[in-house]
């Protein structure tokens, strides 16, 4: 769905990420691990088309990304930054249609699609609310469900950006959120969230790919790469793996 190949990209003069080579293939959610400041945001705002690349290739459904006309772009491709604004009082309602644009699918599937995204995000009691009386963790939930109106009933399949899609949000809504990413992959989609928690990447991602200063460190299932030596090297923390009691996969302990 997405192959990334010898990327390599800068900011402000200073290199921040150097040979990243991966697939994101349809129906996985690949989940992006690293400290602050290894090249997740930066690696997400180039695969959306943000940064530009000197180095290396991206491709999107075989084609490079730079190719795409930004309408059909938009319908195979949809990107959540780390942080979103807006400063107009729309409604809930309102900025989650905004994630319909690219379409002209018609008013009644517009409103079908809107209904079922904000379902899944847990926002219809907001829906006539104004968008600036929210907390954060509603705002986050909103404009979540704004990137989902933008590929949820895509005829081909599509490829979903996440920057740290669970900040802000409570437990419950941390997992609602990653279940609907689970969700979205099951129908083919193909799904990259930039996570800090690792449990919450072992618990819900078929692949991680681990940065270190730009570079990839490990790139494999959970078992794979969630290993303590790793993790003290990359984190600089000591842990104890362990299989978690209930599913298929490593708890850290730390």
């Amino acid at each position: 769905m997405l192959t990334v190949s010898q990327l390599g990209c800068a900011r402000g003069g200073c290199q921040i990420l150097t040979g990243i080579e991966f697939q994101l293939r349809s129906g996985e959610v690949l989940a992006v691990l690293g400290t602050n400041g290894a090249g997740k945001s930066t690696l997400l705002a180039t695969l959306s088309g943000e940064l530009s690349h000197p180095e290396g290739d991206i491709k999107l459904a075989g084609r490079p990304l730079a190719a795409w006309p930004a309408a059909q772009r938009a319908r195979r491709l949809a990107v959540l930054p780390q942080s979103s604004s807006l400063a107009f009082a729309f409604s809930v309602e309102e900025v989650v249609l905004l994630g319909r644009l690219p379409h002209a699918a018609g008013h009644d599937e517009d409103r079908r699609v809107v209904a079922e995204v904000m379902h899944a995000t847990d926002i219809d009691h907001l829906r006539q609310r104004s968008y600036l009386a929210l907390s954060g963790g509603e705002r986050q939930r909103v404009h979540l469900a704004r990137v989902l109106a933008q590929i949820w009933d895509a005829a081909e399949p599509a490829c979903l950006l996440l920057d740290e899609p669970t900040a802000s949000l409570d437990l419950a809504h941390q997992r609602l959120i990653l279940q609907s990413a689970r969700e979205i992959a099951r129908r083919g989609n193909a799904v990259l969230l930039v996570l800090h928690d690792l449990n919450l990447a072992a618990c819900y991602a078929d692949r991680l790919l681990m940065l270190d200063r730009g570079c990839v460190a490990a790139l494999g299932t959970p078992w794979e790469v969630l290993q303590a030596e790793r993790i003290q090297q990359v984190f600089g923390v000591e842990v104890e793996v362990a299989r978690h009691p209930r599913l298929d996969c490593p708890l850290i302990i730390a």
